[in-house]
C-alpha cells in the first residue's frame, strides 16, 4: 500500500471549521442552552440522590485523592482531575436516562457532552492565574450549542446502531472538537485530535483525554500554522481510508453523511424529558393519562374493565421500548412502553422516576403484568415518516382501549409530547423539573441563586460550578 500523506476527511474539516469559525449570535438559542444546562445538572443531582450504583462510580479513583484546582463534582465535595470529572459528570447526567434527546436515524442525548465541557471549563477557569484564558458561562454555552449541533447533525442520517456501534461515538466526536477549542488549541491541533474520536471508547472521558494528549504531545509551528509532534500525526483519513478507515472497517463501507450545514438547529429542537420516560414513549404516557381520565369518568377500573389496549407508535419505539416478558430491573422497566402505559393507567397520572425502581410497589404489582398482557404494539407508517421528517419531528403515539363490554373508547393521539419544541409550556416545565431534582440536595434559596446565575453570561465557570458543591453530601457516597 502506498505510504502517501492523506488530506483530512471533509467531515473532520467541517466539524473543526464550525467549532473555530462559526459565531453563535441568536439569543433565543442561548436561552434554550441555559435551560438545557440546568436540565442536565438537575439530572446529575437526581442520579446522585436516587442511584446507589452510580454513586459508587463517582469520586477519585484512589480514595481520598484531592486534585489541586481540580474539577468539582456537583452534589459532592469531590475534587478530581478533568478526565475523572468528565466521566463522573457524564455518568451522572446520563445514568437514569432523563436528560434531553435528539432523534434521527440514530437516537442520542446531546447533553451527554456536558460532562466533558463542564469538566474542562471548570478546570480551566481555575487555571487563569497561570496564564490560561478564563472561560465564562457564555463560553460554556457556545461550546454546548456546537457540541449539540455536531452530534445531532451526524445523527440525522447515520444509523450507527445497525452496525453494533453505540450512539455515544458522536459524543466523543463532538466533545473532542469543542474541548480542544476550550483548551485554546489551534485549529490544526483539533484536526489532529478529532480523528481518534471515531475509534476510541468512553465518550466524555475519552474526548477530554484525547484533547489533553494532543495538547501535551505536540506544539504549534507558526511558520506553517500547523500542529506538529507525535500527537499531531493523528489519522487524517480516519473515516475514509481504504480497509482500515472507520467507514470500511466498522460502518459497512457506507459514507458518514452530514445531513445539513452546522448551525443551531439541534439546540432549537432538542427534546426535553419533562416526563421521566424513554423519549419515544412520552407521548404514550400522555395519551394514557387521558384514557385513565375517561375510565374514571365512567367509574371503570383499568385492570378489571379493559379487554385490550392497542398502541400505534413509530419504528424507533418498536425497536427500543416494545418489550414483552419479565422486567428484571430499573433499566428494563424504564425501557418498556407497556410498563409505562400500564402504570400510568393504574395511577391515573404520569409515571415518575420512583415508579421504575426495584423497590417501587409497581415493580411487583400483578395488575401491571395483567395490563401488559392485554397490549399490542404496532408501527404506524405515518408516525414513522413524521418522526424522521426534519421539518416535522413528531414523536407520536396513539392508545386505543377496548372494554370488556365490547365498547371501544375514542383513540387518543399525541403527536408532540411535552418537552417538544412545538409545545409552548416546555421551557417553563423544564425549569420546574430542575427545581424538583435539585430539591433532593439543595434549598429553594440555593436553587434560586443557581437559576439567576445561569443568566449571567460573564460569570466565571469556577464560580458557577461552585454553587453545586456540597461540603457534606446529603446522600451516602
Amino acid at each position: 500500500m502506498p505510504n502517501e500523506h492523506a488530506e483530512f476527511d471533509p467531515i473532520l474539516r467541517d466539524i473543526v471549521n464550525y467549532v473555530y469559525h462559526k459565531p453563535i449570535t441568536d439569543e433565543k438559542v442561548y436561552q434554550r442552552a441555559r435551560v438545557a444546562l440546568l436540565d442536565a445538572l438537575g439530572c446529575a443531582i437526581e442520579t446522585l440522590h436516587l442511584s446507589p450504583d452510580c454513586r459508587h462510580l463517582v469520586g477519585p479513583v484512589v480514595p481520598g485523592t484531592v486534585v489541586p484546582e481540580g474539577v468539582r463534582i456537583p452534589g459532592t465535595a469531590y475534587v478530581v482531575d478533568p478526565l475523572k470529572g468528565a466521566f463522573d459528570l457524564g455518568a451522572m447526567i446520563r445514568y437514569l436516562d432523563h436528560n434531553d434527546a435528539y432523534a434521527g436515524a440514530e437516537w442520542g442525548h446531546p447533553s451527554d457532552n456536558l460532562g466533558a465541557i463542564l469538566s474542562v471549563a471548570d478546570w480551566l477557569s481555575q487555571q487563569h492565574a497561570k496564564g490560561h484564558a478564563r472561560p465564562t458561562l457564555r463560553t460554556v454555552l457556545e461550546a454546548q450549542i456546537k457540541a449539540y449541533e455536531i452530534q445531532g447533525v451526524l445523527q440525522q442520517r447515520n444509523a450507527f446502531n445497525e452496525h453494533g456501534i453505540d450512539h455515544v461515538i458522536l459524543v466523543k466526536v463532538a466533545s473532542t472538537a469543542v474541548t480542544a477549542w476550550l483548551l485554546g488549541l489551534p485549529e490544526s491541533a483539533a484536526l489532529a485530535a478529532d480523528p481518534a474520536s471515531w475509534a476510541a471508547g468512553d465518550a466524555c472521558m475519552r474526548a477530554v483525554h484525547l484533547a489533553f494528549l494532543t495538547k501535551k504531545g505536540g506544539h504549534f509551528d507558526p511558520s506553517t500554522s500547523t500542529w506538529t509532534g507525535r500527537a499531531a500525526l493523528g489519522a487524517p483519513s480516519a473515516l475514509t481510508a481504504p480497509r482500515w478507515g472507520f467507514s470500511h472497517a466498522l460502518y459497512g463501507g457506507k459514507d458518514v453523511i452530514q445531513a445539513f450545514p452546522y448551525g443551531t438547529r439541534v439546540m432549537e429542537t432538542v427534546l426535553f424529558k419533562v416526563i421521566t420516560a424513554e423519549g419515544h414513549g412520552i407521548s404514550a404516557v400522555e395519551a394514557a393519562v387521558q384514557v385513565a381520565t375517561m375510565l374514571q369518568c365512567r367509574q371503570l377500573v383499568a385492570e378489571r374493565d379493559i379487554r385490550t389496549i392497542k398502541i400505534r407508535t413509530q419504528k424507533p419505539a418498536v425497536i427500543i421500548i416494545d418489550k414483552t416478558g419479565p422486567l428484571r430491573n430499573n433499566a428494563d422497566r424504564d425501557h418498556c412502553l407497556q410498563y409505562m402505559v400500564a402504570v400510568t393507567l393504574l395511577k391515573g397520572s404520569v409515571i415518575d422516576t420512583a415508579d421504575y425502581l426495584d423497590d417501587s410497589p409497581w415493580a411487583k404489582d400483578p395488575r401491571v403484568e395483567t395490563l401488559r398482557g392485554k397490549m399490542t404494539v404496532t408501527e404506524d407508517a405515518r408516525f414513522t415518516a413524521d418522526y424522521y421528517d426534519p421539518a416535522y419531528r413528531s414523536v407520536a403515539n396513539a392508545v386505543t382501549v377496548e372494554l370488556n363490554s365490547g365498547e371501544v373508547l375514542d383513540e387518543v393521539v399525541v403527536e408532540f409530547p411535552v418537552g417538544h419544541h412545538r409545545r409552548d409550556e416546555t421551557l417553563p416545565q423544564v425549569v420546574e423539573k430542575f427545581r424538583r431534582n435539585m430539591a433532593f440536595m439543595f434549598t429553594p434559596a440555593e436553587v434560586d441563586r443557581i437559576i439567576a446565575a445561569v443568566n449571567h453570561d460573564e460569570m466565571p465557570v469556577e464560580e458557577f460550578m461552585g454553587l453545586f458543591v456540597r461540603q457534606k453530601a446529603t446522600c451516602s457516597l
